[in-house]
């Protein structure tokens, strides 16, 4: 027998033998269970072999490519296990599609307060695993502001267990703030409690635009400094010039949208009527096979930057950004100019999607040693996802 039909045979020792199988000419197993779970990486940690973890599929291109021997797939771990409502806490099996937990939150008014790309088809794990977060976070703050508790399956199949149940538990170490964002590298996450934040029952969008995006810069820090029950900022860009979203939320006896227009005229700007799918501008960047970039500047350089890149030579330029300072930008234009315009930033980035094959991560070199001897205390072995992360990690 192959190697591939020996793995075969074995993992179907470990979990429900109907949920394994092969995919893309490899074993792969889809388990139900964080004992499943641990079972599998177990095993593989046993007998050299590796392992990479796919949910949805949506966010598999981000970071490097992975050469795994074991494929596992996480989307049989599905469901909401607990919704203490009164306690504005759920937890979530990883696999679990992120709408179909906000639907089911939603029975009691309630969200996990962010808004991640296709949620409708992405998993919970997955989008812990790339710290994907969009507008929501200028009031809710990121997913590590949002997770209170873990349960996580570590590369030698032990169960770990970070945080707890409910907002003020304090106990233990903040394992799960270290596995947000680490694409799987560290371990496998099969359970997330959140935080809860109720529904907003008055939310009201609206736009301003201009040529450049300086001249929004001071009318986004006027908003931002202001009373005013901001739900999201996002400032998007394209050749026609740039665009300040704002969601309010606030009854409408608050009258805010009244104080938003003052604030707009006194700019020397006018509120405009939004476009219907504006808050899902994030996912258009994706649609035309353009290089997708992520980046991450300081707040105060954020409208200069977009101007700059705006008028980068031979590029067309599409942006969506944060008024944290997080930047979505859709690069086109020859294999070369792109990516020439990449090694000229001097920030951090990710390319989260690219057919010129560029290099996927740009970091600080002084910060790979620290995080190759995470690497190698968490998963010494290289099991899991090995080669994802930036710097072959």
């Amino acid at each position: 027998m192959t190697p591939a039909t020996n793995s075969l045979d074995d993992l179907r020792s470990l979990a429900s033998p109907d949920l394994v199988g092969e995919r893309d000419g490899k074993p792969a197993a889809s388990p139900q269970t964080t004992e499943e779970v641990a079972a599998i990486t177990r095993y593989a940690s046993q007998h050299g072999l590796s392992i990479e973890i796919v949910g949805a599929g949506t966010k598999r291109a981000w970071g490097n490519p992975v050469a795994a021997d074991i494929l596992l797939d996480t989307t049989r771990l599905t469901g909401v296990r607990a919704h203490s409502w009164q306690d504005l806490t759920a937890t979530v099996a990883a696999g679990t599609p992120w709408a179909t937990m906000q639907r089911a939150l939603a029975v009691h008014h309630q969200h996990v307060a962010l808004d991640p790309l296709w949620p409708e088809t992405a998993t919970v794990g997955g989008i812990v695993a790339t710290n994907d977060s969009g507008a929501l976070r200028l009031k809710y703050g990121s997913l590590r502001d949002l997770i209170i508790g873990m349960t996580i399956v570590l590369a030698d199949g032990t169960i770990a267990k970070s945080g707890g149940k409910v907002v003020k538990n304090v106990a233990g170490y903040d394992l799960h703030k270290l596995m947000t964002g680490a694409f799987g590298t560290l371990g496998v996450i099969t359970e997330v409690t959140f935080r809860l934040h109720p529904i907003p029952q008055h939310p009201k969008t609206f736009t301003v635009s201009a040529p450049q995006a300086t001249q929004l810069a001071l009318l986004m820090h006027t908003i931002q400094g202001s009373h005013l029950l901001c739900e999201g900022l996002q400032l998007r860009g394209n050749s026609d010039g740039f665009h300040l979203d704002i969601q309010l939320s606030a009854h409408p006896d608050a009258r805010q949208p009244d104080i938003l227009q003052k604030m707009t005229q006194a700019a020397g700007f006018q509120l405009a009527q939004p476009s219907a799918n504006l808050w899902t501008a994030r996912e258009a960047l994706f649609a035309n096979g353009a290089t997708v970039i992520k980046l991450s500047i300081l707040p105060t350089e954020l409208c200069e930057y977009l101007d700059h890149m705006q008028w980068a030579p031979d590029l067309e330029v599409a942006s969506v950004a944060q008024s944290s300072g997080l930047i979505f930008a859709a690069l086109e234009g020859s294999p070369a100019t792109v990516e020439s315009y990449l090694q000229s930033i001097g920030t951090d980035l990710a390319v989260l999607s690219t057919s010129t094959g560029a290099k996927r991560w740009k970091a600080d070199p002084n910060a790979l040693p620290l995080m190759r001897e995470i690497k190698r205390r968490f998963d010494p072995n290289r099991v899991l996802n090995h080669g994802r992360f930036l710097g072959g990690i």
